[in-house]
Protein backbone atom coordinates (compact mmCIF):
# COMPACT_ATOMS: atom_id res chain seq x y z
CA UNK A 1 0.00 0.00 0.00
CA UNK A 2 1.46 3.51 -0.88
CA UNK A 3 2.43 5.14 2.65
CA UNK A 4 -0.01 8.67 3.09
CA UNK A 5 3.23 10.15 4.77
CA UNK A 6 3.45 13.89 3.24
CA UNK A 7 6.55 16.13 3.43
CA UNK A 8 6.33 19.87 3.05
CA UNK A 9 7.75 19.74 -0.24
CA UNK A 10 5.39 17.38 -1.95
CA UNK A 11 2.24 18.30 0.06
CA UNK A 12 -0.47 20.99 -1.44
CA UNK A 13 -4.20 21.15 -1.16
CA UNK A 14 -5.80 22.12 -3.76
CA UNK A 15 -9.22 24.09 -3.36
CA UNK A 16 -12.21 24.80 -4.53
CA UNK A 17 -15.43 27.17 -3.13
CA UNK A 18 -18.63 26.04 -4.27
CA UNK A 19 -20.83 29.46 -3.29
CA UNK A 20 -24.31 28.96 -3.50
CA UNK A 21 -26.24 32.56 -4.07
CA UNK A 22 -25.07 36.07 -3.54
CA UNK A 23 -24.31 37.42 0.04
CA UNK A 24 -22.61 40.46 1.65
CA UNK A 25 -19.72 38.99 3.39
CA UNK A 26 -18.89 40.96 6.89
CA UNK A 27 -14.74 39.24 7.03
CA UNK A 28 -13.44 39.55 10.45
CA UNK A 29 -10.35 38.22 11.60
CA UNK A 30 -9.27 34.44 12.07
CA UNK A 31 -10.20 33.27 15.50
CA UNK A 32 -13.17 36.07 16.69
CA UNK A 33 -16.45 35.00 17.65
CA UNK A 34 -19.03 36.92 15.69
CA UNK A 35 -21.10 38.87 17.96
CA UNK A 36 -24.52 40.51 16.48
CA UNK A 37 -24.33 43.33 14.46
CA UNK A 38 -27.06 45.32 16.42
CA UNK A 39 -25.21 44.94 19.48
CA UNK A 40 -21.96 46.92 18.36
CA UNK A 41 -19.80 45.21 21.12
CA UNK A 42 -16.36 43.19 20.55
CA UNK A 43 -15.84 39.69 21.83
CA UNK A 44 -13.43 37.76 22.89
CA UNK A 45 -11.55 35.69 20.68
CA UNK A 46 -12.33 31.83 20.53
CA UNK A 47 -9.98 28.84 20.24
CA UNK A 48 -10.82 26.46 17.35
CA UNK A 49 -12.28 23.81 17.02
CA UNK A 50 -9.67 21.22 16.06
CA UNK A 51 -10.79 17.84 14.25
CA UNK A 52 -8.45 15.01 13.17
CA UNK A 53 -8.77 13.79 10.00
CA UNK A 54 -8.52 10.50 7.78
CA UNK A 55 -5.14 10.31 7.70
CA UNK A 56 -4.04 11.81 11.10
CA UNK A 57 -3.79 15.36 10.02
CA UNK A 58 -6.23 17.88 11.21
CA UNK A 59 -8.08 20.78 10.72
CA UNK A 60 -8.57 24.08 12.92
CA UNK A 61 -11.81 25.46 12.10
CA UNK A 62 -12.99 29.21 12.51
CA UNK A 63 -15.98 30.81 12.79
CA UNK A 64 -15.28 34.00 10.99
CA UNK A 65 -18.23 35.69 9.82
CA UNK A 66 -22.13 35.19 9.19
CA UNK A 67 -22.17 32.00 7.09
CA UNK A 68 -18.41 31.90 6.96
CA UNK A 69 -15.89 28.82 8.45
CA UNK A 70 -12.66 28.35 7.55
CA UNK A 71 -10.42 25.53 7.77
CA UNK A 72 -6.75 25.33 8.24
CA UNK A 73 -5.56 21.81 7.32
CA UNK A 74 -1.94 21.03 9.14
CA UNK A 75 0.32 18.02 8.89
CA UNK A 76 2.28 17.80 11.71
CA UNK A 77 3.51 21.88 12.25
CA UNK A 78 3.10 22.40 8.15
CA UNK A 79 0.26 23.85 7.06
CA UNK A 80 -0.64 22.67 4.01
CA UNK A 81 -3.58 24.94 2.85
CA UNK A 82 -6.77 26.78 4.04
CA UNK A 83 -10.34 25.96 3.23
CA UNK A 84 -13.02 28.68 2.94
CA UNK A 85 -16.70 27.83 3.19
CA UNK A 86 -19.27 31.31 3.04
CA UNK A 87 -22.34 31.95 1.64
CA UNK A 88 -23.97 28.58 1.98
CA UNK A 89 -21.15 27.54 -0.28
CA UNK A 90 -18.90 23.69 0.51
CA UNK A 91 -15.17 23.53 0.11
CA UNK A 92 -13.31 21.10 -1.02
CA UNK A 93 -9.26 20.07 -0.87
CA UNK A 94 -7.26 16.87 -1.32
CA UNK A 95 -3.63 15.85 -0.93
CA UNK A 96 -2.10 12.69 -1.37
CA UNK A 97 -5.39 10.63 -1.35
CA UNK A 98 -6.62 12.25 1.36
CA UNK A 99 -10.38 14.67 0.59
CA UNK A 100 -11.50 17.34 2.92
CA UNK A 101 -14.51 18.83 2.79
CA UNK A 102 -15.71 21.76 4.76
CA UNK A 103 -19.62 22.03 5.22
CA UNK A 104 -21.75 25.26 5.42
CA UNK A 105 -22.14 24.72 9.15
CA UNK A 106 -18.08 24.30 10.04
CA UNK A 107 -19.03 20.65 10.02
CA UNK A 108 -15.54 18.69 8.71
CA UNK A 109 -15.70 15.63 6.59
CA UNK A 110 -12.67 13.41 5.93
CA UNK A 111 -11.85 10.36 3.68
CA UNK A 112 -8.91 8.37 2.17
CA UNK A 113 -9.30 7.64 -1.77
CA UNK A 114 -9.05 3.61 -2.40
CA UNK A 115 -10.22 2.62 1.53
CA UNK A 116 -13.19 0.63 2.27
CA UNK A 117 -16.10 1.44 -0.56
CA UNK A 118 -14.50 5.07 -0.62
CA UNK A 119 -16.94 6.06 1.89
CA UNK A 120 -16.41 9.21 3.64
CA UNK A 121 -14.94 9.02 7.36
CA UNK A 122 -17.15 12.21 9.13
CA UNK A 123 -15.83 14.33 11.29
CA UNK A 124 -18.70 16.57 11.97
CA UNK A 125 -18.32 19.22 14.59
CA UNK A 126 -20.53 21.89 15.89
CA UNK A 127 -19.51 26.00 14.57
CA UNK A 128 -18.85 28.00 17.85
CA UNK A 129 -21.96 29.46 19.42
CA UNK A 130 -23.11 33.04 18.16
CA UNK A 131 -23.35 35.52 20.87
CA UNK A 132 -26.09 38.02 21.21
CA UNK A 133 -26.55 40.47 23.59
CA UNK A 134 -30.51 40.89 24.72
CA UNK A 135 -32.57 44.21 25.81
CA UNK A 136 -32.61 42.39 29.29
CA UNK A 137 -28.67 42.92 29.49
CA UNK A 138 -28.44 39.48 29.51
CA UNK A 139 -26.04 37.19 27.07
CA UNK A 140 -27.76 34.55 24.67
CA UNK A 141 -25.00 31.38 23.07
CA UNK A 142 -26.15 30.49 19.76
CA UNK A 143 -24.91 27.26 19.05
CA UNK A 144 -26.08 23.57 18.14
CA UNK A 145 -24.68 20.10 19.70
CA UNK A 146 -23.14 19.15 17.05
CA UNK A 147 -26.57 16.43 16.37
CA UNK A 148 -27.15 18.19 13.11
CA UNK A 149 -30.86 19.77 12.39
CA UNK A 150 -32.90 19.45 16.32
CA UNK A 151 -29.43 20.01 17.73
CA UNK A 152 -30.19 23.99 18.21
CA UNK A 153 -29.51 25.00 22.11
CA UNK A 154 -29.57 28.27 23.31
CA UNK A 155 -27.40 29.47 26.67
CA UNK A 156 -28.59 32.07 28.64
CA UNK A 157 -26.22 33.75 31.14
CA UNK A 158 -25.58 37.58 33.22
CA UNK A 159 -22.89 39.48 31.41
CA UNK A 160 -20.20 38.36 34.03
CA UNK A 161 -20.63 34.95 32.08
CA UNK A 162 -22.73 33.16 35.41
CA UNK A 163 -25.19 30.96 33.53
CA UNK A 164 -29.01 31.58 34.11
CA UNK A 165 -29.83 28.21 31.79
CA UNK A 166 -30.40 26.88 28.61
CA UNK A 167 -33.30 26.33 26.07
CA UNK A 168 -33.02 23.40 23.04
CA UNK A 169 -36.13 22.50 20.34
CA UNK A 170 -37.54 19.75 22.99
CA UNK A 171 -37.51 22.37 25.83
CA UNK A 172 -37.76 25.56 23.71
CA UNK A 173 -39.08 27.64 26.12
CA UNK A 174 -37.84 29.24 29.55
CA UNK A 175 -38.86 32.33 31.87
CA UNK A 176 -37.04 34.75 34.26
CA UNK A 177 -38.20 37.82 35.97
CA UNK A 178 -40.83 38.17 33.58
CA UNK A 179 -38.97 37.84 30.44
CA UNK A 180 -39.36 34.65 28.14
CA UNK A 181 -36.85 33.02 25.71
CA UNK A 182 -38.02 30.92 23.16
CA UNK A 183 -36.32 29.04 20.48
CA UNK A 184 -39.07 28.55 17.30
CA UNK A 185 -39.10 26.60 14.36
CA UNK A 186 -40.19 28.65 10.67
CA UNK A 187 -40.09 26.16 8.15
CA UNK A 188 -35.72 24.85 7.61
CA UNK A 189 -34.84 27.96 9.75
CA UNK A 190 -34.85 28.54 13.95
CA UNK A 191 -35.59 31.65 15.09
CA UNK A 192 -34.70 32.67 18.90
CA UNK A 193 -37.13 35.09 20.03
CA UNK A 194 -37.32 37.35 23.44
CA UNK A 195 -40.41 38.81 24.73
CA UNK A 196 -40.24 41.64 27.84
CA UNK A 197 -43.49 40.20 29.45
CA UNK A 198 -43.38 43.05 32.15
CA UNK A 199 -43.39 45.58 29.17
CA UNK A 200 -46.59 44.78 27.25
CA UNK A 201 -45.35 42.00 25.74
CA UNK A 202 -42.77 43.36 23.25
CA UNK A 203 -40.57 41.07 21.30
CA UNK A 204 -37.43 40.72 19.88
CA UNK A 205 -36.51 38.20 17.24
CA UNK A 206 -33.37 36.91 15.92
CA UNK A 207 -31.93 34.51 13.33
CA UNK A 208 -30.48 31.73 15.23
CA UNK A 209 -27.34 30.81 12.69
CA UNK A 210 -26.38 34.20 12.44
CA UNK A 211 -27.37 36.02 15.22
CA UNK A 212 -28.75 39.11 13.70
CA UNK A 213 -31.92 40.75 15.06
CA UNK A 214 -34.46 40.01 11.82
CA UNK A 215 -37.81 41.74 13.25
CA UNK A 216 -39.18 43.71 16.35
CA UNK A 217 -42.76 44.34 18.10
CA UNK A 218 -44.52 46.20 20.79
CA UNK A 219 -44.35 49.55 21.68
CA UNK A 220 -40.87 49.11 23.77
CA UNK A 221 -38.91 46.84 20.76
CA UNK A 222 -37.72 49.93 19.51
CA UNK A 223 -35.15 49.80 21.92
CA UNK A 224 -33.02 47.79 19.71
CA UNK A 225 -31.00 44.68 21.95
CA UNK A 226 -28.24 45.60 24.21
CA UNK A 227 -30.41 48.65 26.05
CA UNK A 228 -32.16 46.89 28.45
CA UNK A 229 -31.94 46.92 32.23
CA UNK A 230 -29.12 44.96 32.43
CA UNK A 231 -28.98 41.06 33.51
CA UNK A 232 -31.96 41.20 36.48
CA UNK A 233 -31.99 38.29 37.88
Amino acid sequence: MRSTRRTPRRTTLRTAAVVVGAAAVLAVPVGSAFADSSAGAPVAPVAPVVVRLADGAVAKVYKTGPNRFEADIFAGSTKLDTLVSRGGGVAYGRSDGLRVVLQPNGGVTSWMEGGEKSRPKSKAVAPAPVRVVMPDGRIAKLGADGAGAGGERAVISLPDGEVLGAIDLRHPSAVRDGWTYKLVRDGERVKFVVIDGRGGGSGWVYDFGSGKLVETYGAGAGAGAGTGSGGLR
